[in-house]
């Protein structure tokens, strides 16, 4: 079996400015605006090509998604499975998507997202904050502590270098 991979990334910062907006119409805020392709662009580097970016539907999901898959390529899918999804649903998607895929991005939300890391991966992270990606390899079954966390990035962690 090849080495399956997975990228988790929570979508970028969301803005709270109308009250009138549903949690799932809240747009990117313009931290969001600035940190996606940032971090689009950071992945790039480290070689991240997926086959498929599979996201939320939420509006500050897809916008994520979509500078993603401008940067990285790969196909993209929005399934309104992701949308508020408890870990296991989370790994069913992620295991049925690895099937067809070698290299696989989830495009989501926590806590279902950091608590998705936390069961599949050799290392826990207390939170994976916004426009965060980690990346899991598995060498053999995508199953729960199967997977090799190879980076855990974020936009803080290049505060003095990236744009303002």
């Amino acid at each position: 079996m090849p080495t399956k991979r997975l990228y988790i990334a929570r979508h970028a910062k969301s803005s709270w400015d109308d009250p009138t907006l549903s949690d799932f119409d809240r747009p990117l805020n313009k931290r969001g605006e600035r940190d996606a392709p940032f971090m689009a662009q950071l992945l790039k580097t480290k070689g991240v090509s997926p086959q498929l970016i599979l996201s939320s539907p939420a509006k500050r999901a897809k916008a994520t998604a979509e500078i993603y898959h401008e940067a990285l390529g790969g196909a993209l899918r929005f399934d309104r499975r992701i949308y508020e999804a408890s870990p296991m649903s989370l790994l069913y998607l992620v295991q049925e998507a690895l099937q067809d895929h070698d290299s696989v991005m989830l495009v989501g939300h926590n806590p279902g997202l950091t608590e998705l890391n936390d069961m599949l991966s050799d290392q826990s992270i207390y939170n994976i904050p916004t426009a965060a990606a980690v990346a899991i390899y598995f060498e053999d079954e995508v199953a729960p502590k199967r997977g090799k966390q190879r980076f855990f990035e974020y936009p803080k962690k290049y505060a003095k270098i990236a744009p303002k």
